[in-house]
């Protein structure tokens, strides 16, 4: 299976969220609403075009990544670093366990660390990210905003020790709807 990543393009937004929708009506650990966080998270600064990302096969959009810029912030030094935050990846069920997911994970990963940023963190399984170098963000000192088990809030480093000296809390921007 020929599997194309590529931006997003204008005329996909429609296709888009309806993938996310139908990828993820049937999971047991989701809300049903990330087809709307994406809807919202295009409409803020922290959104980046080039980290919302398609994956296509024979010419039809099969799966969907984003990346959104968040803080990581360190009330004790006062201090803020930038880092992204991997939401939703999705894939339609039919292509799913294929590889689609971690081809979009992958290539989003290259294409944030070309555009400087040194770090993504999810929440997601523990058993799938870290496939892709995912590890516990309490490892770093990093906490999220969420009463979620550790080892479902994870972090990776896009360059070699670019979470040096980072601590803190993950800042989600409020479409997320946690309160940092």
């Amino acid at each position: 299976m020929n599997i194309k990543i590529r931006q997003e393009k204008s005329s996909d937004p429609t296709i888009v969220f309806e993938l996310i929708r139908i990828a993820f009506e049937n999971e047991q650990y989701s809300d049903h609403q990330e087809y709307i966080l994406v809807e919202k998270l295009r409409k803020r600064a922290e959104f980046i075009p080039q980290l919302s990302m398609v994956a296509e096969v024979e010419g039809e959009i099969v799966g969907y990544i984003l990346l959104t810029k968040v803080q990581i912030i360190d009330k004790k030094n006062q201090k803020a670093f930038d880092s992204l935050a991997l939401a939703p990846v999705a894939v339609l069920p039919r292509f799913q366990g294929q590889g689609v997911g971690g081809k979009l994970i992958l290539g989003a990963h290259q294409i944030a660390k070309e555009l400087g940023f040194g770090s993504v963190v999810v929440l997601g399984h523990a058993d799938y990210y870290p496939k892709f170098g995912y590890v516990p963000a309490s490892v770093y000192g990093i906490k999220f905003p969420f009463d979620v088990s550790d080892e479902n809030c994870m972090i990776k480093e896009l360059s070699d020790n670019s979470l040096k000296g980072i601590q803190g809390t993950v800042h989600y921007p409020e479409e997320f709807g946690v309160i940092s």
